[in-house]
């Protein structure tokens, strides 16, 4: 993810803070601190912190036991408002994705029970209603952070926990996609309950606004992503890509990638030496390099040649998913190593839409 600094390696996963992180650190800084002693605000630093690796732990509960399904994770980013696991895919069988996705709740519920034996074995009484405001220990509230993270994921809605695991309950007995569908529908009725419930409220809750907004567009997203992949079930890269097409040398200058660009409707160019394909020159990175090195810079010095190539042989699904993780809009499309097409999300999206046009007017 963009704009994340690299913070470690842990089971071969690489971990990744968000720089938006700091304005939360920031925020707990001036909310504890504000007239208060310093020693104040830096324990609720510790705090957040402490809970932020909870919530790491969660997202390693789904990265570890997707593994044990030959699934991996690209990394695990730190944001704001929690962790994000890029898993390659989600399981299709619905056992195996709802272990996954009850694996990072599991986490949790096992801290929250070491903690709690662990204040009943020293304290012998606990109130765990102040787990949930200031007058707790540390310890205390940690027990309620992990409790509402419990409570939180659980929801079923995607993209928590819970939407994941009750979509994959119907799948045992409907197809996937109706699977998806009506555990899409459930998450935006609930998202829409917690708008209203925030905008209602006395007083107003604008966090609650957000959630109910994150659910809703989270669920249309998981929704409209399934369908598309269930149409290209079984499709070659072959009958969705590009044939008509312009390549780039490396030697080529930024300024004539930019006449290319403006010449035409293509947005990134497969840069080639030969019948080889070494990188792909995008548009947003054409726009950068003019601005960094100027219009006489080489493409070979401002191309990516991170996002690799597909064969025309490949499943356009896996390509989709590959083109989505990878943040990249393009991928070279190769014949025995030969360059013969390109593939991009745009052209795979229209190929979904005009694939439907033909099954609807039959």
């Amino acid at each position: 993810m963009k704009g994340s600094l690299k913070i470690g390696r842990f089971a071969g996963i690489n971990v990744y803070i968000h720089w938006t992180f700091l304005l939360l650190i920031g925020y707990v800084l001036f909310y504890f601190g504000a007239g208060k002693p310093m020693l104040t605000a830096l324990k609720g630093v510790l705090f957040v912190l402490t809970v932020f690796g909870c919530v790491l732990l969660h997202e390693f509960g789904h990265a570890l036991t997707a593994k044990r399904y030959g699934i991996q994770t690209h990394d695990i980013t730190m944001l704001p408002i929690g962790g994000v696991a890029r898993l390659e895919r989600m399981p299709r069988e619905p056992r195996q994705e709802l272990l996954v996705a009850a694996a990072g709740p599991a986490v949790n519920v096992v801290i929250a029970g070491f903690l709690f034996v662990l204040l009943m074995v020293f304290y012998r009484r606990i109130e765990l209603s102040d787990s949930l405001n200031t007058r707790g220990s540390f310890w205390v509230q940690l027990l309620g952070a992990n409790i509402v993270l419990v409570v939180f994921n659980l929801v079923p809605a995607f993209p928590m926990d819970g939407g994941r695991m009750l979509r994959a309950l119907l799948a045992t007995k409907l197809d996937y996609v109706r699977a998806t569908t009506i555990a899409a529908r459930i998450g935006q009725t609930l998202a829409i309950a917690f708008a209203l419930w925030g905008l209602f409220a006395s007083p107003p809750n604008p966090l609650l606004v957000l959630v109910g907004a994150f659910v809703f567009i989270g669920a249309e997203a998981e929704s409209r992503m399934v369908q598309i992949t269930s149409v290209l079930s079984g499709v070659r890269v072959s009958e969705a890509m590009m044939t008509k097409f312009r390549t780039l040398s490396p030697d080529d200058s930024l300024q004539t990638a930019a006449r290319e660009l403006l010449a035409g409707a293509q947005h990134d160019f497969p840069v080639t030496a030969g019948n080889g394909v070494l990188g792909l020159l995008t548009r947003h990175d054409l726009v950068k390099g003019l601005t960094e090195y100027g219009p006489d810079a080489r493409v070979g010095d401002v191309m990516r040649s991170d996002c690799g190539q597909v064969s025309e042989t490949d499943l356009v699904e896996k390509t989709y998913e590959t083109l989505r993780q990878q943040n990249c809009s393009s991928l070279p499309v190769v014949r025995s190593g030969e360059l013969v097409g390109m593939i991009t999300l745009e052209n795979i999206t229209e190929w979904v839409m005009l694939n439907n046009a033909v099954r609807s007017g039959k």
